[in-house]
């Protein structure tokens, strides 16, 4: 399979498919596709992982798109304006991600479901209680919010994440909370009472910008409704 990235902060991959290819995607994340390419809907990873799909507020069934008769072209995109990433897995490895991360993947990729174990970190960690594993062997393409900061982390070595800017991190980094600073800090620093924190060893994918902050920051200038009829806009 080949691919190509294009775009800066609105990006869209185009993957090219050879006949009998196939990748899964999340529903609604198609964007275009030539006339070749076969589109159907699995439950992919089996009824016990479709469940637990169901569970978390995800679409039971996932969309898989095949190449017939001929080198076939689909292409995909994310919800809100951020960037895509490749991420190549290889067989004995996880990756974890947060939910809203996963955008495609080659069909030898399983997808499942992963519970935080720490009851801290899931309930004020900003990614909460559940995340999704990547495993297998294939190429998965991961989007998020913003742009996107990679760090490999040393064993032992910490890294403190303002909440919701985690996209994903290998299942070899621990994943936990810890307190912002002092009282003072937790009252007036600004940046909420807690931090996510991740220790190595492994690889950390962060995004400049969460959908959470996204969606605050526009709130003001979104269309409410007057007592009367009609819509009033605030522009300032």
């Amino acid at each position: 399979m080949k691919y190509k990235i294009i775009g800066d902060n609105l990006q869209v991959v185009i993957l090219e498919l050879n006949p009998g290819e196939r990748v899964v995607a999340e529903a609604g994340a198609l964007n275009h596709m030539s006339g070749n390419i076969k589109l159907d809907t699995k439950a992919i990873g089996g009824i016990k992982t479709g469940l637990k799909r169901l569970f978390v507020r995800e679409s039971f069934f996932m969309t898989v798109f095949e190449s017939i008769g001929g080198t076939g072209l689909v292409s995909f995109c994310g919800n809100v304006p951020g960037k895509i990433i490749p991420l190549q897995l290889t067989l004995g490895k996880e990756f974890i991600v947060q939910k809203d991360a996963f955008l495609v993947s080659q069909d030898t990729v399983n997808l499942d479901i992963t519970f935080i174990k720490k009851l801290g970190a899931a309930f004020f960690g900003g990614e909460g209680l559940i995340l999704e594993k990547l495993s297998g062997n294939g190429l998965v393409f991961l989007h998020a919010c913003g742009d996107m900061v990679e760090y490999n982390l040393r064993p032992g070595e910490i890294l403190k994440v303002e909440t919701g800017h985690v996209v994903g991190f290998d299942s070899t980094v621990d994943y936990d909370i810890s307190r912002v600073g002092g009282l003072k800090s937790m009252l007036f620093a600004g940046e909420g009472l807690f931090l996510t924190t991740l220790k190595g060893p492994g690889r950390v994918i962060l995004q400049s910008l969460n959908v959470a902050d996204l969606a605050a920051a526009l709130k003001p200038f979104l269309p409410r409704e007057t007592s009367g009829k009609g819509f009033s806009i605030n522009i300032g």
